[in-house]
């Protein structure tokens, strides 16, 4: 065991998991006002129960002994045999235990990310039952395949440094088929729905930014130059990402806003992740100018031509930024960078794109398949989408009785929703 590397992963363990946190801000800041409160409450609480599941079962599945190349068994149960003693089949100098509290945070920010593409429409019971199920019979399976000793996509060779497939391309995918599933929101199209809080995305994508250093560089699992190279290639893609969102919206709106920047931003964290610890400085900056570009025109020109209501572009920046950076893995990958990676297409192995494709094409439609079914389920059992009338109100006061701004209250809604402060509630004057 490795005292230096041992520090760097609980370090970065703890950055991923403010990235959850960020992760409220940005989206809280996209939803209206009658909306903040819930939406931030929703992927909050992806923190507590999925923080509950991956203890009891969820690394037990995910990386624990391999069952037919499928899923992990359950010997991990409870974390029962997870110690001291380092894994050598996935971080030889750090402990078992340390490795496991890193993945936690991963799975915990994968099911959040779904909430940007059913925003302001759901349950909230629903929802969280909804999240359990998909981090056990989505999520855990994916990461077994992809980074688990013995998973089939592990073994076939597929590059996923950091969680293209597993993080971005499952949450992005399961964001599209919640909101395909849900139907648009009741005042989709009306104009009114737009970013409440700009100063709340901003301060969201920094907490993001600053917290996937340990997303990205903590994935080299060490504290050695791998994990600087991929620190570097993270920042630097994320930098032409926004560059390349801004040109973009330039040029097709005649401006440029914060919460373009903001999102371009992100779209780079999200297209680099597969890719950092295998691309070269050089590669990043493509990858990120590119991935702004494409992820402007997913989140803008193909939400708006096929109709779907991905409310905070879960899809347009995560699904379609995840696929792009995992098939430009495909393209850009070195081994100058990192000797147990592969080359990519660029340094003449057209192999390795290939075998990307193959990983994009099975997490699509893993995703995409067993999120439908869930949904379905859901839906079945306990209702999972609210009225209109719930809707036009607000979930805030209507789920929660509660309010971000109680200054814009009317009399009416004072009355109903906190009859007993009432008298001391601030007036909208």
């Amino acid at each position: 065991m490795d005292s230096g590397d041992t520090s760097w992963i609980l370090a970065s363990s703890a950055l991923v998991l403010l990235m959850t946190p960020g992760l409220a801000f940005f989206y809280g800041g996209l939803v209206r006002g009658k909306n903040v409160i819930t939406t931030m409450l929703q992927v909050v609480a992806v923190i507590l129960v999925v923080s509950l599941q991956w203890v009891i079962i969820g690394y037990s599945l995910a990386f624990g002994p391999d069952f037919h190349h499928i899923i992990g068994n359950f010997q991990w149960f409870l974390m029962n045999g997870v110690g001291a003693q380092p894994d050598s089949n996935y971080a030889g100098t750090i402990p078992n235990m340390v490795f496991g509290i890193f993945q936690m945070m991963f799975a915990i920010i994968t099911p959040a990310l779904i909430v940007g593409g059913l925003a302001e429409r759901v349950k909230f019971a629903s929802f969280i039952v909804f999240i359990v199920l998909w981090a056990t019979l989505i999520y855990d399976p994916l990461a077994h395949w992809v980074w688990g000793a013995g998973g089939w996509l592990h073994q076939l060779g597929v590059l996923d440094f950091a969680g293209g497939t597993v993080v971005h391309i499952s949450s992005g995918v399961a964001g599209l088929v919640a909101a395909i599933y849900l139907g648009r929101r009741a005042e989709h199209g009306s104009g009114s729905i737009k970013a409440h809080n700009v100063p709340f995305v901003l301060l969201g994508t920094a907490l993001l930014w600053f917290g996937w250093f340990g997303f990205n560089a903590g994935s080299a699992l060490g504290a050695n130059f791998l994990s600087a190279e991929a620190f570097l290639a993270t920042n630097t893609a994320t930098a032409a990402a926004a560059v390349g969102w801004m040109i973009v919206e330039k040029l097709k709106t005649g401006h440029v806003s914060l919460v373009g920047v903001c999102a371009g931003a992100v779209a780079g964290l999200v297209a680099i992740t597969p890719a950092a610890g295998f691309v070269s400085p050089g590669g990043s900056i493509i990858l990120g100018l590119l991935g702004g570009a494409i992820c402007y025109f997913a989140s803008t020109f193909m939400k708006s031509k096929l109709g779907y209501d991905d409310a905070l572009d879960a899809f347009g920046g995560h699904g379609i930024g995840g696929t792009w950076g995992a098939i430009a893995t495909g393209l850009f990958a070195t081994t100058a960078v990192n000797s147990s990676g592969a080359n990519g297409l660029f340094e003449g192995n057209p192999h390795q794109l290939l075998l990307q494709l193959i990983g994009v094409v099975a997490t699509w439609l893993f995703s995409g398949i067993g999120t439908w079914i869930l949904l379905k389920v859901v839906d079945l059992v306990m209702g999972i989408r609210v009225t209109k009338e719930e809707e036009i109100m607000g979930l805030d006061l209507i789920l929660h009785h509660e309010s971000a701004y109680p200054e814009t209250l009317t009399p009416t809604q004072i009355q109903k929703f906190f009859p007993e402060q009432s008298a001391t509630f601030p007036k909208n004057e």
